[in-house]
């Protein structure tokens, strides 16, 4: 068994799989409960679900969704997106995700991160990280779907994160995100160099030795995936894709037996 996890990063636009592009521009990918499917029959790791309209249109999460997506998953599921209210994460767990994943609300209410992880476990509150440079080239952290900046420092936005009670942070380069050209190593090793809960690192996978870099010079515990688990080829057809295990035992065989995997 691999140490370190692998996971798809879908991205849902009220019922529909789309992909973006540093957070833009969402292309329609397919219908998710089929990506379900070939995920399940592929045994991939675990699978995140973003709801990225959620907080842009301030409604609760999509429960009904939310509900087909458990049902159909034979691996865990993380899923984020309008969560801003502890009856939301008790909904969500009832339905059968294992993970819910908070974003802007953690960064603009910390304190309801605490509310969480007391109310149901720390193993079970995921921090959504966005961050990207601005003018000045630091890092900076972003809202409300990478729209808003708060002037907030990554790295202090983690530690917090973690003293609140996040078990996981996810953190996501807006810089990368969609771009397939690498994790951005240097946002991810600050991030994880500072925080000892694990770090999944997310935004700009091509090619599956990003995803031993990202380890073993980034320090993340796992790796999410998501242009380069839908699309195929260098014009971006569509095609619902995970590395085969010997694959990523090629790359992370090592590295997860160095970390007891």
């Amino acid at each position: 068994m691999l140490g370190t996890r692998v996971m798809p990063c879908l991205l849902l636009s009220d019922a529909a799989l789309v992909k973006t592009v540093r957070f833009a521009n969402p292309s329609y990918v397919g219908d998710p409960i089929n990506a379900i499917r070939i995920y399940n029959e592929k045994e991939v790791d675990e699978l995140v679900f973003l709801d990225i309209l959620a907080t842009p249109k301030e409604r609760r999460p999509a429960f009904d969704i939310i509900a087909r997506i458990a049902t159909e998953c034979f691996m865990p599921v993380a899923f984020g997106g309008g969560i801003r209210q502890i009856e939301d994460i008790r909904e969500c767990l009832r339905l059968g995700i294992e993970k819910v994943i908070i974003n802007t609300h953690a960064i603009e209410n910390p304190t309801f991160v605490r509310e969480a992880s007391a109310e149901v476990g720390s193993q079970s509150i995921v921090v959504s990280i966005d961050a990207r440079r601005n003018r000045a080239g630091r890092y900076e952290v972003y809202t409300r779907g990478g729209q808003r900046a708060t002037g907030i420092d990554p790295v202090q936005c983690a530690i917090q994160m973690q003293e609140m009670g996040a078990g996981e942070i996810l953190l996501t380069s807006i810089d990368r995100e969609g771009t397939m050209q690498g994790y951005d190593l240097d946002l991810l090793k600050q991030v994880s160099g500072a925080v000892g809960v694990p770090v999944i690192a997310s935004g700009g996978a091509g090619k599956i030795e990003d995803f031993s870099a990202a380890v073993s010079r980034g320090g993340a515990s796992a790796v999410a995936a998501g242009s380069m688990v839908v699309y195929f080829g260098p014009h971006r057809a569509v095609l619902i894709n995970f590395p085969e295990k010997r694959e990523l035992a090629r790359v992370l065989g090592e590295i997860g037996a160095a970390k007891g995997g």
